[in-house]
């Protein structure tokens, strides 16, 4: 499992590279990095072992963000009533389709890679389809909207050496086209 020591910060070189394609089938290596990432979402999301272990909260974690120059990404996004929305390692993920409709978080966006708040909107689009491969090597294709979609984008962003705050209008960092959807 990986703690917050083990989270790459911004300013890491892998961090602003293009990921290298995952081949099949998994090394035990990969399985493993897969199950790590996962394992961090899934204890950061749980208060008492949050506590516990320190963590920052996340709801995706890419491999970049952990040192390993590889397209791999866990999800593990949150609903209401302890609901899961998307749960999923993308491997080798690709956005081949998104809406016109742009979308942004209220809050902004924030990165386990980036220990300080950078303020504003982070225009994305509010819906995608992706295409990636999971663990077992099966090719997936998925269409996401809202929360779930910003997520993957994030995490996708991080597989091509982009990070959120490239997405912040520097001059203006609250302007957002006013048909754009705001996620609360």
């Amino acid at each position: 499992m990986y703690l917050m020591k083990d989270i790459t910060r911004d300013g890491a070189k892998v961090l602003r590279e293009t990921a290298k394609p995952v081949t099949f089938p998994l090394s035990d290596e990969d399985k493993q990095l897969a199950h790590d990432m996962m394992a961090y979402l899934v204890i950061s999301q749980d208060e008492e072992q949050n506590e516990k272990y320190h963590l920052r909260p996340g709801v995706g974690l890419a491999a970049p963000q952990v040192g390993q120059s590889k397209a791999m990404a866990a999800v593990l996004v949150p609903g209401d009533d302890n609901e899961i929305l998307f749960k999923e390692v993308l491997i080798n993920p690709r956005i081949i389709s998104n809406s016109v409709q742009h979308a942004a978080l209220a809050e902004g966006e924030g990165c386990l890679s980036v220990d300080k708040d950078v303020p504003g909107y982070v225009v994305r689009a509010d819906r995608i389809t992706i295409s990636y491969q999971n663990e077992a090597g099966e090719h997936k294709k998925i269409r996401l909207k809202n929360y779930p979609a910003i997520v993957c984008q994030h995490e996708i962003d991080h597989l091509n050496g982009v990070l959120f705050y490239d997405h912040i209008n520097k001059e203006h960092p609250f302007t957002i086209d006013p048909d754009a959807v705001i996620i609360k």
